[in-house]
């Protein structure tokens, strides 16, 4: 980071946390660690303080209000040891990691798993689209950090839970809420809720629309959430729906590291050329149970969904049809053998993932072709030949037992295990002299512990260590692009397997503070690589790597000081490749590309009476775009401010907001692309953006 940015930094930090801001009359305050129960431990229902491994626990719409709910970067920040790349790019989700898990995805989230209120939104084969993830209802996030194989299964480097938030404790209020800011930017959004006795109920609609920062990054976007909640006879029920219609989602590519300095705002002309884009439908329905008693408890969920995109891409047109469905149950049981107090919980799930996958020439050209050819035998259609016909079917099933034994007042020992089969199988209805077989069945599965153990130094002190374990499979997708042009699944790509050993400690201190710090040093196995072949038009392959060595420490810091609240995350990241040859090159001791060295986040509210004024500020060290560190993307430092006024009159209120995103129109990148061809690496963040939001709120008189 040069002198300029460094300059700059230190002039947002100190605003940060010395801006005498006005504030907003929401009474939120910062989340206190010891009354929180985490849902993600499974089965555990404790507070942070009594588990052994490095769990945050966060309200982000208390803690830094006013967020307009565009991108995860939004709802996940703050979190140590979690990195949310905003690829700018409609098309493509963010790319999320943990520890680095994740941070090799070309596409969606890999690596982590992705629930909503306990239901998996990761697919058997280890990923998880996002697209359709309503983030307007979500209350709560809750992210396991580290290896969580031994409860979770496949793509176990991470946990991340959104819990939807509480209805209302009114019989029905409602709210809209309307946002306009730059590029063409606008979002409507309305919403209503409330409940009684035993019932809530609440459903949220938003419409998104934008140009976006970039050319060629137009978007459209209808998405919706809905959940009904009953309480009744010691047990409590749910019913939720998520939705999303994207007709248009177009996809600007990256960039070359002299056409982002010439002009950041470039798409890539060849996915201009080929109007690379994606038009989305999906629809999942799911269903949760608990009970419980005296004699411990059970859960019980169960989900099916619905996904259809036509994806025009670079070197083809995918169109995709899915059907998903899961269940699982899990029962937690306490007793006590020969004077030692235990807490037993086993459980059980099933995934099913079936795609109906088609691939087409993409016959798109500027300017078009004239005469007929044997892959795009109509100029004027985007369709050419079919080149791919097949049903893909992926099944998971996985169990795991965990045991928890109070070792006197101050100690517990955590032991957990979970056994997982993950079976792939293709059946190919393409074959023919220039295409042939691809069918096949491939099966991969895992046997992954964890042992950890918790002091409780004072009531609201802990420290722990744990050794745990995770694996990750390749998805359908990558096991089919085989770089040889052979037909079949690939037999020789593998799962990768890492270990972890990890301390730590975390509590609850006067001035409101709270704290979470970590060590870990993870050593992978197999570790799954990115690559493109030049002539191949931006599709991506997949190797294993021999070994890779993650060593980092995260430290999270949350303080309130009266109308004051502070919030911080600084991660450090040494991740870097142990024994890595790729033909004559030789990759040992080169850093792992797409992860920064050292990441800070800080946030900063100020509230009075009156209104709300937020500051963030994100600062980042370069990273490596491809293995032989031949390149990197700049560091940079991003600041983000907003005020909120606010007024009611009896039961109805209004809220204004005004913000800026990246205040001092830094010019940087956000995303890369792995180990990209052509050196398209660089994925540019937005420059500054003003918003503009109003929100109506209505609530309707309780019952006396």
């Amino acid at each position: 980071m040069n002198a300029k940015r460094l300059s700059r930094a230190a002039i947002g930090a100190g605003f940060l946390v010395s801006f005498p801001g006005v504030a907003h009359g929401q009474d939120t305050t910062v989340a206190r660690l010891e009354p929180v129960v985490v849902e993600v431990a499974r089965g555990a229902h404790r507070s942070p303080l009594d588990l052994p491994f490095a769990v945050t626990v966060q309200t982000p719409d208390s803690l830094r209000p006013g967020q307009r709910h565009l991108s995860l970067d939004e709802t996940l920040s703050l979190i140590p040891g979690l990195t949310v790349s905003n690829r700018t790019n409609p098309s493509q989700d963010p790319r999320i990691s943990i520890r680095g898990f994740g941070a090799r995805s070309a596409f969606g989230v890999r690596g982590i798993r992705v629930l909503r209120d306990g239901i998996p939104l990761t697919l058997p084969d280890g990923q998880t689209p996002v697209d359709y993830l309503d983030l307007e209802s979500v209350g709560r996030v809750e992210v396991m950090r580290g290896s969580a194989s031994s409860l979770y299964g496949n793509a176990g480097g991470g946990v991340v839970d959104l819990r939807t938030s509480e209805p209302p404790a009114v019989p029905v209020s409602g709210a809209v809420r309307v946002w306009n800011g730059g590029f063409g930017s606008q979002k409507l959004v309305a919403k209503a809720g409330g409940g009684g006795r035993s019932l809530g109920y609440q459903a949220n609609v938003a419409r998104t629309e934008g140009d976006g920062y970039r050319e060629y990054s137009r978007q459209r976007t209808t998405n919706g959430f809905a959940r009904l909640s009953v309480d009744a006879g010691g047990g409590s029920y749910a019913l939720d729906w998520m939705g999303v219609n994207t007709p248009v989602a177009e996809n600007p590519g990256a960039l070359t590291r002299a056409q982002f300095d010439v002009d950041p705002r470039l798409a890539d002309p060849l996915s201009i050329r080929k109007r690379a884009r994606k038009a989305v439908t999906q629809s999942q329905f799911g269903a949760t149970a608990r009970g419980a008693g005296a004699r411990g408890e059970i859960e019980a969920s169960a989900y099916t969904g619905t996904r259809s995109l036509d994806n025009p891409l670079t070197f083809a047109i995918v169109d995709v049809g899915r059907v998903t469905s899961g269940a699982s149950v899990r029962a937690t049981v306490p007793f006590s053998l020969i004077g030692v107090d235990q807490r037993l919980t086993i459980g059980t799930e099933l995934q099913l993932q079936n795609d109906l996958r088609a691939n087409f020439t993409n016959c798109n050209n500027v300017p078009p072709p004239t005469v007929p050819t044997a892959t795009c035998p109509d100029p004027a259609a985007e369709r050419g030949t079919l080149t791919l016909d097949q049903r893909e079917i992926v099944s998971s099933v996985g169990s795991y037992l965990r045991d928890e034994l109070q070792l006197g007042e101050r100690y517990v020992l955590t032991a957990s295990a979970r056994a997982d089969a993950v079976r792939f199988r293709v059946k190919d209805r393409l074959i023919n002299a220039n295409n042939p077989d691809d069918s096949g069945r491939r099966s991969l599965g895992a046997v992954s512990p964890m042992v950890g153990i918790l002091a409780r130094l004072a009531a609201t002190h802990s420290a722990y260590a744990n050794v745990s374990s995770a694996f990750e499979t390749p998805t359908a997708t990558e096991l089919g692009n085989q770089p040889s042009g052979a037909a079949g699944i690939n037999r020789d790509l593998k799962p990768q397997k890492s270990i972890t050993y990890e301390v730590g400690a975390k509590g609850v201190g006067g001035l409101g503070l709270q704290y979470n710090a970590s060590l870990f040093a993870t050593g992978v196995h197999d570790e799954l690589i990115p690559f493109d072949i030049p002539a191949s038009g931006g599709r991506r392959y997949f190797r294993n790597a021999g070994r890779t060595s993650r060593r980092g420490a995260e430290l999270g810091l949350g303080v309130a000081i009266r109308a004051l609240e502070l919030g911080g995350a600084y991660t450090y990241a040494n991740y870097r490749f142990i024994d890595f040859t790729v033909d004559t090159a030789h990759y040992a001791g080169n850093r792992i590309p797409g992860i920064p060295r050292q990441t800070l986040q800080a946030s900063a509210t100020v509230r009075t009476g009156v209104a709300t004024f937020v500051t963030e500020t994100t600062i980042a060290d370069k990273m490596a775009v491809n293995d032989a560190n031949s390149e990197s993307s700049p560091g940079y430092a991003i600041f983000n401010a907003r005020i909120m006024v606010g007024g009611s009159l009896g039961l109805s209120g209004a809220e204004l907001t005004l913000g800026a995103q990246n205040l001092f129109n830094t010019r940087y990148v956000s995303s890369v692309s792995v180990n990209a061809a052509g050196g398209k690496f660089y994925e540019p963040g937005s420059q500054r953006s003003v918003y503009i939001g109003v929100t109506l709120l209505a609530t309707a008189k309780p019952r006396s």
